[in-house]
């Protein structure tokens, strides 16, 4: 069965108010309109256009609560959680806990009695989330995973040098954080354990960490200059973010964090895996986000949010790690997989027209799909649905293996086993 599906964006105050009315052809508001969420998590499930079809349940969460056999063909729950995000403004520094530490955590904060909705709650479900991201619009620029510490190094020498200040060593320029940096490495400190230190003393705030904030951004924008252009290559993307983030939250210790983390630019089509423990933050670009469908999330600036700075240390991965690109893969023409190393979800890009005339593909299980561009027909084993550009279906796995005609582009969500 197809079940048309549609809901409102979230307005979150960092969304864009243009980008998705312009990608799916839908009305502006006058407000951001940050993430259109598509799926049954109880934050903001899919309504269903046609209620006769769910035995006159109103939402997605509703009919799966209702009739999950129908819905769904196994299982109680859907695993996944299917966006289209237009950031026009930096998200919050977080991370996402282990399935591990999601439920121990959970199971901690109830037995402790903090209400599920209370603003100083880190576990509001007991499942991790892992989330990819397939950038949209010509860029997307992120944060994510702590870069190598000669890399730190080499941004701070290059600092200190363009500063051109010889008044005082560098660890009272900058503070406890390059003396963590480079003075107090011993044989018996691995990378992640200062790195972890350097987190630490930045989250825990005072006269040190702020007089460091200031004098971070202001050398930075000294760097800037077009004069010192042949040496901040090829780190000016990171110093302008250092700029732009003290534009949007001066005074956030995220703001030395960023320099920590690598800073990547995706182009449309590539994608990002951002598994738990991995700290990132999406700073500008539209895309097609895919994660389990959970709602834990820690922070760690950039926020006006709760942040918990010994949750946080707990769950984060200070391990300095290649950029998670996630490469997909072409089993046929028209088709990308998007398939991470997590059971959850994978997802389908397939794009149909003059040069592929028909895609199938069989999703194991209950799926979700968004066209994005042209129309596309989908066609299963009992029915068929044509979608135009933002239109989107709840397909049950009753339809089997899916073929897509047309021209246009759906991008389709579906479990990953």
């Amino acid at each position: 069965m197809f079940v048309s599906i549609v809901n409102t964006p979230r307005d979150y105050a960092w969304g864009s108010t243009t980008a998705i009315p312009e990608l799916l052809g839908t009305p502006e508001t006058g407000e951001p309109q940050a993430e259109l969420w598509l799926g049954a998590h109880p934050g903001s499930p899919s309504r269903v256009l046609d209620p006769v079809l769910t035995g006159g349940a109103g939402d997605l969460a509703a009919w799966i609560a209702a009739d999950p056999a129908a819905a769904l063909g196994k299982g109680e729950t859907l695993p996944f959680l299917l966006k289209i995000l237009a950031a026009a403004h930096p998200l919050s520094l977080q991370a996402h806990p282990t399935l591990e530490r999601a439920r121990e955590g959970y199971e901690r904060e109830n037995a402790a009695g903090v209400p599920l909705e209370a603003s100083n709650r880190n576990y509001k479900d007991a499942l991790h989330k892992p989330e990819i991201i397939v950038a949209l619009s010509p860029t997307f620029d992120a944060l994510c995973g702590f870069r190598p510490l000669a890399e730190v190094r080499e941004i701070v020498d290059l600092l200190v040098m363009i500063d051109g200040s010889q008044t005082a060593p560098r660890w009272e320029l900058y503070g406890p954080m390059v003396h963590l940096l480079e003075d107090s490495l011993t044989e018996h400190e691995t990378d992640a354990e200062v790195l972890k230190s350097v987190v630490e003393w930045l989250l825990g705030g005072g006269p040190e960490v702020e007089a460091l904030i200031g004098h971070l951004v202001r050398t930075t924008e000294k760097a800037l200059h077009p004069a010192h252009a042949h040496l901040t290559d090829p780190y000016t993307p990171s110093l302008e973010t250092v700029v732009q983030l003290n534009e949007e939250y001066p005074g956030d210790p995220g703001i030395v964090i960023s320099i920590l983390l690598n800073r990547v630019r995706l182009t449309a089509g590539q994608a990002l895996y951002l598994p738990a423990g991995n700290v990132h933050a999406y700073l500008r670009g539209v895309g097609v986000e895919l994660m389990a469908a959970s709602d834990n999330v820690l922070r760690g600036g950039l926020t006006p949010k709760h942040v918990d700075v010994p949750e946080l240390l707990q769950v984060l991965d200070f391990d300095s790690l290649p950029v998670p690109f996630l490469s997909p893969t072409s089993p046929v023409p028209g088709l990308q997989l998007f398939q991470p190393d997590v059971n959850d979800f994978v997802l389908a890009r397939i794009d149909v027209g003059d040069a592929v005339s028909s895609v199938a593909y069989p999703p194991r299980g209950a799926a979700i799909a968004i066209c994005i561009d042209g129309s596309v027909t989908l066609s299963g084993g009992t029915g068929s649905i044509t979608l135009g550009r933002g239109d989107s279906v709840f397909v049950t796995p009753q339809e089997g293996e899916l073929t897509a005609t047309g021209a246009g582009t759906v991008f389709l969500a579906a479990p990953g086993v």
